[in-house]
């Protein structure tokens, strides 16, 4: 055997296991969306990592439609709450039919969605291809979710996973979406691919040089990764972002000792959330002063029930969502609030930050944070997106004696921004020549001709 095609032989990269679409594309995609979803068929199992409001609804409706046509078996959709009824509205726009589940009873030959608390009703043998809608569902590595989606669905032959550019140094959430897909289990790609450096065992890094290249080219084999067009060579005509201000506002504390001349900052867990809970009442107070003092639509972000409850007392003309409320009743207010027919939507990141599509509304404020750089982000992504057309403002008010919250969630965003910088530049020109099937050259290649010495040869 040839020494090339012994190393093709030993390469990671995931095998295409898919099909040439035998339908026409969506007129309504752009040709970067439509270049996408033709790769995805191609490849059969594959990750779509895009940034918020680049069209990931319609890609995947357009998968879901060629592989049922392929496979002449129902497609499923399993997205956040909420978002199953914001789909099948974009469906109807592109004319997609979608069909909105409760259960296996209602699976249709075609296009089904439903939401993933109700992932245990359904019979996985039957569908010919799965999506995940907001995939970051998988993240977590002993996830009740996670492991069932990956168990229950392991032998459906098309999989597609959405979802925006994985959070900052979580390693975790890629090596899951591998496993889901059937590419690497997260165990072979850590041990592929990474050191551990940490004492407790859970500090993973990426082997040096060499093996970073070929992490990031066995990723590409099986996703792509896209914060806007130009990255891919497109046109960024249409998806470039209006501006992004955050007003930080930080609240004297009330809880200070007198004798105290400097506010002592909260350096634990503990600390932090005594601090949080001790200033409910300033910080909504402030929150409620904003908003009923402007015009417009506003999303008000909390973490604790407290807040929540207060803030919908005395923000006028506010709705407050909770999780014990009945799934109809936050549908409802939800697909409201998209409609412009609410002032103030009250809720937490948990429940109503992923999946759903709020450019309606250009100002958001959150009362207090977590720890969580991932429900900052997303929660932002809800009207900072593609389609936006307003300038967007982003509040957050904290007690002063929260001040590390912040310094943790601004140091996670930027490393967020260095990770996303650095995915994109990995996989980049190697997404390019999948996507359009070019063999591109590498200008810093050299291709040396051996010569075997005559011993060696004649052995």
């Amino acid at each position: 055997m040839e020494y090339k095609k012994f190393l093709n032989k030993k390469q990671l990269l995931l095998q295409s296991s898919g099909f040439e679409p035998q339908l026409k594309m969506n007129p309504y995609l752009f040709d970067w969306q439509s270049d996408i979803v033709k790769w995805a068929l191609r490849k059969g199992k594959a990750c779509l990592f895009e940034d918020c409001g680049l069209g990931k609804t319609l890609q995947q409706l357009e998968w879901a439609r060629h592989v049922n046509h392929k496979t002449n078996k129902p497609v499923i959709i399993f997205a956040p709450l909420a978002v199953s009824n914001q789909t099948k509205l974009e469906g109807k726009k592109f004319g997609i039919s979608v069909n909105i589940c409760e259960n296996q009873s209602d699976i249709i030959n075609g296009i089904n969605i439903t939401n993933y608390e109700k992932i245990h009703k359904y019979n996985a043998s039957v569908f010919g291809g799965i999506v995940l809608d907001e995939s970051s569902i998988l993240k977590n590595l002993s996830g009740y979710y996670r492991n069932l989606i990956i168990d229950n669905f392991r032998f459906t032959p098309y999989k597609l996973a959405c979802t925006a550019t994985p959070s900052p140094n979580d390693f975790v959430e890629l090596g899951n979406h591998s496993e889901f897909i059937g590419a690497l289990t997260y165990s072979e790609m850590l041990a592929m691919f990474f050191i551990n450096d940490g004492k407790d065992g859970n500090q993973w890094r990426l082997k040096k040089y060499a093996k970073e290249k070929e992490f990031w080219k066995w990723v590409c084999s099986w996703a792509i990764m896209l914060s806007t067009p130009s990255d891919f060579g497109y046109d960024d005509n249409g998806f470039i972002l209006p501006s992004l201000k955050y007003h930080e506002i930080i609240l004297p504390s009330k809880n200070k000792n007198k004798n105290e001349l400097f506010v002592n900052v909260a350096q634990t867990l503990l600390d932090r959330r005594k601090a949080r809970k001790e200033s409910i009442q300033t910080r909504c107070e402030k929150a409620a002063e904003i908003v009923n003092q402007t015009n417009g639509q506003w999303l008000v972000w909390c973490g604790l029930n407290a807040e929540s409850e207060l803030l919908s007392k005395i923000i006028e003309e506010s709705v407050e969502i909770t999780g014990s409320q009945d799934q109809k009743f936050r549908i409802t207010k939800m697909l409201n609030f998209a409609k412009g027919k609410i002032k103030c939507l009250v809720t937490k990141p948990k429940i109503a930050g992923f999946g759903m599509n709020w450019q309606n509304c250009n100002k958001m404020i959150f009362v207090g944070l977590s720890d969580s750089w991932e429900q900052l982000y997303q929660a932002t992504r809800r009207v900072w997106r593609f389609g936006q057309t307003q300038p967007v403002d982003v509040y957050i008010i904290i007690d002063e004696r929260e001040g590390k919250v912040l310094q943790n969630i601004q140091r996670k965003d930027r490393q967020a921004k260095h990770m996303i910088k650095s995915m994109v530049e990995n996989t980049a020109m190697i997404s390019i020549k999948e996507l359009k099937q070019e063999k591109i050259q590498d200008k810093n290649k050299n291709e040396l001709q051996i010569i075997l010495p005559l011993w060696i040869q004649e052995n």
